[in-house]
């Protein structure tokens, strides 16, 4: 696909003229971000050679360029999921592009149900980890050595530095945060309660259908990545006979957004 992943970049290179550094993701009801952008530069998805659709209610499907906290981004207004039916190479297809874009740090975001007791409804939890529950992995198939070698190392996934700068800017903001592990699985179903218990024997804080795949991709091509989940429901509500909607989901992720961009823009700040 390294063909595919030249023409989409070259598409893109001649109709914006400065290099992004930063690649933005925002996830389910947290695409309010972009608002903060400024000179805009806009494509739809459906514009753009060889990329995919969005399907998913939440998210828009636009690929935005412009500057955020002094700095020259691109963010992805709604990512591609596993469960649409695409491959992993799909995906994670943008990621790719990100690189021959020039972008050198990935700072994605998603809406997470809680699996620590702790986390209410609302909570945000920087990633400090997290746990491939996916039936296949990205890199699967030949490697692609002119991006990263065939076994990259994954002890240090979630950059040490971003998570301070994030750290420091929720304390500026008092704002509440967690720092846990993201388990990211298939779907779309969501979670039967003996998968919670099981995710949270694992070890894992959060669980959700995105995130790992685009950080696997962006750590083996050398971006330093930071991810950030809205827990936007609980592994022990109060009403247990209460069902968790999609709507639900993303009605809480943009209450919560807010804060989100707060964080985001404080640590594209700082960087």
């Amino acid at each position: 696909m390294t063909k595919q992943f030249e023409t989409t970049a070259n598409f893109l290179k001649v109709k914006i003229d400065f290099t992004p550094e930063i690649c933005i993701i925002l996830g389910s009801g947290l695409g309010a971000l972009v608002n903060e952008i400024d000179d805009q530069i806009i494509f739809p998805y459906s514009e753009i050679p060889n990329f995919p659709v969005s399907t998913v209610q939440g998210h828009s499907g636009n690929l935005i360029f412009g500057t955020l906290g002094g700095k020259k981004i691109v963010a992805m207004q709604g990512r591609f999921h596993y469960y649409e039916g695409y491959e992993m190479n799909e995906v994670t297809f943008p990621i790719r592009v990100m690189k021959l874009l020039g972008v050198k740090y990935l700072i994605v975001s998603n809406a997470a149900g809680g699996l620590n007791p702790k986390y209410k409804a609302g909570d945000l939890m920087i990633i400090t980890d997290h746990i491939n529950f996916f039936p296949i992995n990205p890199l699967r198939g030949k490697n692609l050595d002119s991006f990263g070698v065939r076994f990259p190392d994954m002890s240090k996934v979630y950059n040490s530095d971003l998570i301070k700068l994030a750290e420091e800017t929720a304390k500026k903001e008092q704002i509440p945060y967690h720092k846990g592990i993201y388990i990211g699985s298939s779907g779309p179903t969501l979670e039967t309660p003996a998968e919670y218990r099981l995710f949270r024997i694992f070890g894992a804080d959060a669980t959700g259908m995105s995130t790992v795949p685009e950080v696997i991709v962006a750590h083996h091509q050398s971006m330093k990545c930071f991810g950030i989940s809205v827990i936007t429901n609980e592994s022990e509500p109060e009403n247990p006979e209460i069902e968790t909607t999609h709507d639900e989901v993303q009605n809480m992720a943009e209450s919560v957004e807010p804060k989100l961009t707060k964080i985001i823009t404080g640590v594209i700040k700082n960087i």
